[in-house]
């Protein structure tokens, strides 16, 4: 998927959950029901003959604006007006929406209130348990620890090892991270259907 468009990843049935949400995730001028369509706006349940329907575009933002508790509860609102993790709430949702069968989720929870972080980890373990591949990228122990079945370790850019998250200790990862491989790690396994 490295050379496709971001449109035919989205058709392949990838969602993304950027890094930088403002940069990458919204366009800060738009409205939420503009951001809503983010990637969709030629998905026939948004557009007929190349228009937009733009009932069905506010339906679709007010749904993820409910599910994921984005304040103000306002499809209409700027996506600038947001706080930033009431922004991050709604990409979630919006990418979420999609029911993709592979998802790259880069900092999924960065900003949001305690309440909203547990909700976001259910919603990324709904979609494994549903059969969808999940990479989370997270800089958090705990969540990535919590979260996983595998975890992948990075030093210089570099996949040092994928290590069993519930095996590994934080002094193992704490070399891992530092680009060291112990010889007594315990490797991950990898089992059927989806994982995080």
């Amino acid at each position: 998927m490295t050379d496709e468009s971001r449109r035919q990843r989205i058709e392949d049935g990838m969602a993304y959950v950027p890094e930088d949400r403002q940069a990458r995730g919204l366009v800060m001028s738009y409205d939420l029901t503009e951001n809503g369509l983010l990637g969709s706006q030629r998905d026939p349940q948004f557009a007929d003959a190349g228009r937009i329907r733009w009932d069905d575009a506010e339906a679709h933002a007010e749904e993820i604006v409910a599910e994921y508790d984005v304040r103000p509860a306002d499809a209409g609102a700027e996506a600038r007006s947001l706080s930033g993790g009431n922004q991050q709430k709604f990409i979630v949702g919006r990418e979420f929406a999609r029911e993709p069968e592979a998802v790259v989720a880069s900092h999924p929870t960065r900003g949001v209130d305690v309440g909203s972080v547990e909700f976001i980890h259910d919603r990324l373990l709904d979609l494994r348990e549903q059969g969808a591949a999940v990479l989370l990228v997270s800089s958090k122990l705990d969540e990535v620890r919590s979260l996983s079945d595998r975890l992948g370790v990075m030093h210089d850019g570099e996949l040092i090892d994928v290590v069993d998250p519930a095996e590994v200790t934080e002094e193992q990862l704490g070399l891992l991270m530092a680009g060291e491989r112990p010889p007594d790690v315990p490797r991950a396994t990898v089992r059927a259907g989806g994982d995080v």
